[in-house]
């Protein structure tokens, strides 16, 4: 319990212990961040499995949740744990109806199974949106991307069309956005020039794509103001970010999903727009109007 220089109270809310132990894993041993990492990512679990089981599923030693305790300032595992257990004795969330919802699809055939599936995950990863982020930070980061001199949004493989959609609406209403990489280059050519006048935007989930990782590391060595989003506290885009907006991408399908993100960069563009001024509605007038003028809108029959 003494081993760490910034000691938390005994009991303190999960929510608060997360980010503790999220802020601390570079200072854990490699074993001990691998233990963090997956507390991090499986926080459900600790106040309803045994140390025993935990240690089996994270593939370390029970005592690497002992130490990792005592490392963040506890005295053992179960004054770590019991916080989580707090947490389940008093929740409130009824889920009997989204249940039986679920449960009369999976009584069906193999279609109806399949799609039960996804509506659980698509409901799951939803909640876990609103669940873990906050409208405050939101605001926070749109306010750092109308200020910048410049906006870089960052996504490459299945979240690349995410990115270039963020950048492709902000344009409609303001000028200083551009998504990266250009075709032809890679992530960091597109930041030869960004500084601490500047934002990142950078996205990435497992198996974290190393151009996104080291795009971030290269924009934080240039003072640029990083909003990361991903899917774990431990995700190493994380690390330095002004902002870090985690979601969940998991899906019964062989790649990941892409509902939360579409949701959250939504949320982040509509305060994007709420951060202007007046002008902006002109500004996203005239870039309609100019395109029904040019006739690539058809004329909605009257």
């Amino acid at each position: 319990m003494k081993q760490t220089s910034v000691p938390i109270e005994k009991f303190p809310e999960v929510g608060r212990l997360l980010q503790y132990l999220a802020e601390s894993l570079s200072s854990l041993t490699p074993e001990l961040q691998k233990t963090a990492a997956y507390v991090l990512e499986n926080p459900n679990e600790i106040g309803v499995s045994s140390i025993r089981e935990i240690a089996a599923k994270a593939r370390v030693k029970p005592n690497s949740l002992v130490r990792m305790a005592r490392r963040i300032g506890f005295e053992g595992y179960e004054d770590f744990r019991q916080p989580f257990r707090e947490q389940i004795r008093h929740g409130d969330y009824d889920y009997r109806e989204q249940a039986k919802w679920l449960q009369s699809l999976i009584s069906g055939g193999v279609p109806d199974n399949i799609f039960a599936e996804g509506a659980a995950a698509t409901i799951a990863n939803m909640e876990k949106l609103y669940a873990l982020n906050k409208s405050v930070d939101l605001k926070a980061a749109a306010d750092q991307i109308v200020n910048a001199r410049k906006t870089y949004v960052l996504g490459v493989g299945l979240v690349n069309a995410a990115a270039e959609n963020f950048a492709y609406l902000a344009n409609m209403a303001i000028d200083n956005v551009v998504s990266i990489p250009q075709e032809g280059s890679v992530p960091v050519d597109g930041l030869v020039h960004a500084d601490s006048r500047d934002v990142l935007l950078a996205m990435t989930f497992k198996p974290y794509r190393r151009e996104v990782v080291e795009a971030v590391k290269v924009a934080r060595t240039q003072g640029v103001r990083i909003i990361a989003v991903s899917d774990s506290p431990a995700s190493p885009i994380f690390e330095g970010a002004a902002y870090q907006f985690q979601i969940s991408v998991d899906t019964p399908l062989m790649f990941i999903s892409t509902v939360a993100l579409s949701a959250l960069l939504e949320s982040l563009m509509a305060f994007v727009i709420a951060d202007l001024d007046e002008s902006v509605i002109a500004s996203i007038e005239r870039f309609h109007q100019r395109r029904y003028d040019l006739g690539i809108y058809l004329e909605e029959n009257t």
